[in-house]
């Protein structure tokens, strides 16, 4: 199925049904007083979170969203009959907006949490409820109530512990394959990655993490170059960022320094509070490089790019280092448990 992370919809809850002006009318029951009912409640329009779905798709094609209206009341004190509301299923981290003020409705971040989204307009008055001592034959009766009509935008974040950042063939898709189920494609050309892959990393039992792998980003991504600042959004819940840097030998890949400094450059122009989380270094492909000289490249690198966080040197191809890289992500992340927002309790300033 195509991962479809946005969409826009418009949703019409229905219209009440009208209350009625009717009265009493049977054979040796003389004046028998006002008995009509009230409209029946118009449809309302509800998202539901549902873990078993994982893209937007549906909504790229079915964009009106329509409930039906409450039936009119009758006489004989005869409400009308309330219309079905409208469910839409949506997937665990969707985030429902209004498209014309730009206000966050819901973030649904829980399976089976619930909002509503249009609520239906209320039924109208029969003349029963009108009458009074001084009122005996009342014939007035209200209209129903117009229900909700609204633009939104839904936007999807995926739901993940660990996102991984780099540049295009920084060796992510490979990395979450050693270390997961998940089968993304892999290919020695740029951008093989078109949309978030996740996988669920089992350490031991009971302990697992879900690792999410973005297209590659490049310079220029924050101003909308290349496709990774189209799912930047998808980091914002996680609690820690893998930085992968390809650290074969110079004539492979230019520069690794350069597109380091390129990539958080590109994460603090895109979001502050995104450059801000908890973040790894981890030197990816040092299986290219001759074993007596992969920690004289480690501690050049480390230097060169003057950071002072924790680093990794990991071979994705190989699988050599990414135990030791998924034991100390899981004893991280038990000691930095998720809020029911997705945020972090306590995050600290970037480690660069």
């Amino acid at each position: 199925m195509k991962f479809i992370d946005e969409a826009t919809i418009e949703v019409v809850a229905g219209k009440g049904g009208n209350g009625v002006a009717s009265f009493r009318r049977e054979k040796f029951i003389p004046r028998g007083g006002p008995d009509g009912g009230d409209g029946g409640r118009g449809g309302s329009i509800l998202a539901v979170a549902d873990c078993n779905i994982n893209t937007l798709v549906d909504y790229r094609y079915a964009r009106v969203h329509r409930a039906k209206n409450g039936a009119n009341g009758r006489g004989s004190d005869c409400y009308g009959k309330s219309a079905e509301d409208i469910v839409l299923r949506v997937p665990v981290g969707t985030v429902v907006s209004d498209l014309d003020s730009g206000e966050v409705i819901a973030d649904l971040t829980r399976h089976g949490q619930e909002v509503v989204l249009a609520r239906g307009g209320k039924g109208g008055l029969g003349n029963l409820h009108f009458k009074s001592s001084t009122n005996r034959a009342p014939r007035q009766c209200t209209p129903g109530e117009p229900g909700e009509h609204r633009q939104l935008r839904l936007e999807l974040k995926v739901l993940a512990d660990v996102g991984l950042l780099g540049m295009p063939n920084a060796g992510k898709s490979t990395f979450i394959r050693a270390v997961s189920a998940a089968r993304p494609k892999v290919a020695d050309y740029p951008f093989t990655t078109l949309h978030p892959n996740l996988g669920v990393v089992r350490v031991d039992h009971n302990r697992s993490f879900v690792i999410a792998d973005i297209p590659g980003l490049i310079e220029g991504a924050a101003e909308g170059a290349g496709l990774g600042h189209q799912f930047l959004r998808h980091l914002a819940r996680t609690r820690l960022l893998l930085h992968l840097v390809d650290i074969a030998p110079l004539g492979e890949v230019g520069d690794p320094v350069a597109q380091a400094r390129a990539i958080v450059d590109e994460l603090r122009k895109y979001d502050e509070s995104l450059y801000r989380k908890p973040r790894w270094l981890v030197l990816n492909k040092m299986d290219m490089w001759p074993a007596g000289q992969r920690e004289e490249q480690r501690v050049q690198f480390i230097r060169d790019f003057a950071w002072e966080g924790k680093s990794f040197i990991i071979s994705a191809l190989t699988g050599e280092g990414c135990k030791e890289l998924t034991y100390a992500i899981m004893e991280h992340l038990e000691q930095t448990p998720r809020t029911e927002e997705g945020e972090l309790h306590g995050a600290g300033e970037p480690q660069e």
